[in-house]
């Protein structure tokens, strides 16, 4: 796909610039197709209610793709009130935004998955002191976007799902998808299915809840890089979206705001009376079932996959933004703090709706606001 590897391309040029250091704020990954801007370059008005206070410098971040629309939208608000601090997010998936981390190569990372014990060891490296934590920060549902010609209206389960992306449901007109779709007119198409091939926080939550919905079909540990044989692969979230777009018969499960010009989404059928839209609001109701599991000033949530409430949506993440609870470099220090606070701030977060994202609960972003006001 020449549009992919030009995107690919431009990518690895602005992290390019991102290494050395240039003073240019872009909030662009491995699989981003635009969105930049720095201090001074935004056109977005000032925000007096920024505290921007000793924030200053060039602020690296990397991590999870899901949230880089996100992202956008924060950096493009905070860099018009502090023009001492450029930003850049160069979202390359959240492996590779946690080794990052570990490694001490940038201020914060995005994961949509919480630290792994072993995670948490090797940030003790970095973090003088003190550990990396998890913010929860962005929530949403991740949606199942296909591309099936003269099927506007699609309703799957968990079962189903799980044995198409395990390639054992090969044709559109299979019997099990008919089922739960009896007014459609399914193709004799055959189903490509798309998934992650970087380690990916949003191939951990989809294959968490196929493992927890759907345990006899999906036989796989799970975890950020894909386990099923066959199907086609891509890079980021926008790269399993591209190949929705231009394959006919193909589908793929992406981060909501990918899935989005013209792009059709399937409706998941739970134990609830009617199916589950892939929407802000119904995310949002799966969201507040959520559980803080994390011990200390960290606030890793476990999610329920298998909501009953009405309109929940059972296929949802929450990307945490991990930094150090004590330990922070000096220099960055003030600029993720600045960073941090706003995003977390009743502003911040009600800018996420507008962008396809879900609010953290007012109970969750709460905790979040008081641990980033006692970083060190």
């Amino acid at each position: 796909m020449k549009l992919q590897r030009k995107n690919r391309l431009r990518a690895l040029s602005l992290g390019a610039v991102a290494v050395t250091g240039a003073l240019t704020l872009t909030a662009c990954g491995s699989d981003d197709t635009g969105g930049s801007g720095g201090a001074g370059g935004s056109t977005a008005p000032v925000n007096s209610k920024i505290d921007c206070g000793d924030a200053k410098g060039q602020l690296l971040a990397d991590g999870s793709s899901a949230q880089k629309n996100a992202i956008d939208a924060w950096v493009k608000q905070y860099a018009a009130s502090c023009k001492d601090v450029v930003i850049n997010y160069k979202g390359s998936g959240s492996g590779a935004g946690i080794t990052a981390f570990t490694q001490g190569q940038v201020a914060f990372a995005g994961s949509d998955s919480a630290l792994k014990p072993e995670e948490v060891t090797a940030s003790k490296e970095v973090c003088t002191g003190g550990q990396g934590i998890d913010l929860p920060m962005v929530g949403g549902p991740i949606a199942v976007g296909y591309n099936v010609p003269g099927v506007d209206k699609l309703v799957l389960d968990a079962k189903t799902l799980a044995l198409i992306f395990d390639s054992k449901i090969k044709k559109w007109n299979d019997k099990a998808i008919a089922d739960l779709n009896p007014e459609a007119k399914l193709p004799d198409l055959q189903i490509q299915p798309f998934h992650r091939s970087d380690e990916s926080g949003t191939t951990d939550n989809f294959t968490k809840y196929l493992i927890a919905a759907a345990p006899d079909q999906w036989k796989y540990e799970g975890g950020k890089a894909w386990e099923a044989e066959g199907g086609q692969s891509a890079q980021g979230s926008s790269g399993v979206a591209q190949g929705v777009k231009e394959t006919e018969g193909a589908i793929s499960y992406m981060e909501l705001s990918y899935a989005k010009d013209g792009m059709n989404t399937v409706d998941i059928k739970t134990d609830a009376a009617k199916p589950a839209e892939a929407t802000v609001e119904n995310a949002t109701k799966a969201i507040a079932e959520a559980k803080v599991v994390g011990t200390g000033k960290d606030l890793a949530l476990k999610l329920n996959y298998k909501p009953t409430t009405d309109g929940a949506y059972p296929i949802t993440l929450v990307t945490y933004e991990i930094v150090c609870d004590k330990g922070n470099k000096a220099d960055t220090l003030p600029a993720t703090k600045s960073f941090l606070t706003y995003i977390a701030s009743e502003d911040g977060q009600a800018l996420l709706a507008d962008a396809g994202y879900a609010p953290m609960p007012e109970e969750i972003i709460t905790k979040v606001r008081t641990t980033i006001s006692e970083l060190s």
